[in-house]
């Protein structure tokens, strides 16, 4: 039995409602799109849905190893380097390391991938570039093969070098033994492959175009730094014929190392030549090493040939 007060209040509600049929419908549509929001914005806050996340930032590429957790020795990075140069100037091809802490919270793949497509690694039109990348604190590593290289260099394959070279090595801490050994996996798969010679051309290109340049410098920078001693003073002057003459070098050979060489012995020359007349240019310096990435010893000459990558590849955790 319902007592007299609710049964009298009841019909009145009722007909409140019905008297105000917009408010009621109102309060039902915003109960239910906060129903239906609240999941979606549950989603959005989760990785990889929603908004994108920040990744991890890419190294800028200045050698074909390049170790941002401090694993390998200055020692073992070089090493590791040469084997790669003398690969790249037998076969053309490109192979880069990165060893990184984390690439979280992007998965590797992902992130290998980025940095694939920002280095370029292969020449252009040919695509032969492969990265091998490991992530330090994250256990993880991965093979990203450039689309000229998918024929020889398989998933399969990669995987295969992966779980059976390079896994076994990191567990038992081997970080240098396990990159070394898959490198040479990877030289040895690829070098199956039939690929276009290396284009020579540009092998000791830096040291003949600035070789060429040496009887041009040396009347510039004998006339230039009186000039500009004259303008500037012997400091300021001798600074300004060093910077140019590096310029210049650069410029013509693509050689940073040389460059820097060759505005430094400017820099010198001008500013000795102020005092004795200068008469040391003729030992200006020939230098090897430059063309093996100088990632360790040149400053950095090592760059990507424009190849693109495709996503092919494998990934692993040790």
């Amino acid at each position: 039995m319902i007592d007299e007060p609710a049964r009298a209040d009841y019909p009145r509600w009722g007909h409140e409602a019905a008297r105000h049929p917009i408010n009621s419908m109102g309060l039902r549509l915003l109960f239910t799109w906060l129903l239906l929001a609240a999941p979606a914005h549950a989603q959005s806050l989760q990785p990889g849905m929603g908004q994108p996340i920040m990744g991890q930032p890419i190294p800028k590429l200045t050698a074909r190893v390049t170790d941002l957790t401090g694993t390998l020795t200055a020692e073992q990075q070089s090493m590791l380097d040469d084997k790669l140069a003398a690969f790249e100037a037998r076969k053309g091809a490109q192979i880069a390391v990165l060893v990184v802490p984390t690439t979280q919270p992007e998965e590797i793949a992902e992130y290998s991938i980025r940095v694939a497509d920002q280095w370029k690694l292969g020449r252009q039109k040919i695509d032969d570039g492969a990265l091998l990348i490991v992530a330090k604190n994250d256990r993880d590593l991965r093979i990203e093969v450039g689309k000229g290289l998918e024929g020889a260099l398989t998933d399969v394959a990669a995987h295969r070098i992966i779980s059976e070279t390079i896994i076994p090595l990191l567990r038992q801490a081997d970080f240098y033994g396990g990159i070394n050994a898959g490198l040479d996996q990877m030289i040895r798969v690829i070098d199956g492959e039939q690929l276009p010679a290396p284009d020579l051309r540009w092998q000791g290109h830096s040291v003949r175009g600035v070789s060429h340049l040496v009887p041009f410098l040396f009347v510039a920078v004998l006339f230039g730094s009186v000039v500009l001693r004259s303008l500037f003073g012997r400091g300021w002057g001798a600074v300004i014929a060093g910077a140019a003459t590096g310029a210049v070098v650069y410029f013509v050979g693509q050689a940073i190392f040389i460059a820097m060489i060759a505005g430094l012995i400017a820099f010198l020359f001008a500013l000795i030549s102020g005092y004795s007349g200068g008469g040391t240019w003729s030992s200006y310096p020939r230098t090897g090493g430059f063309g093996s990435g100088g990632g360790f010893t040149g400053g950095g000459g090592f760059s990507g040939g424009g190849g693109g990558f495709n996503g092919g590849g494998a990934s692993g955790r040790w």
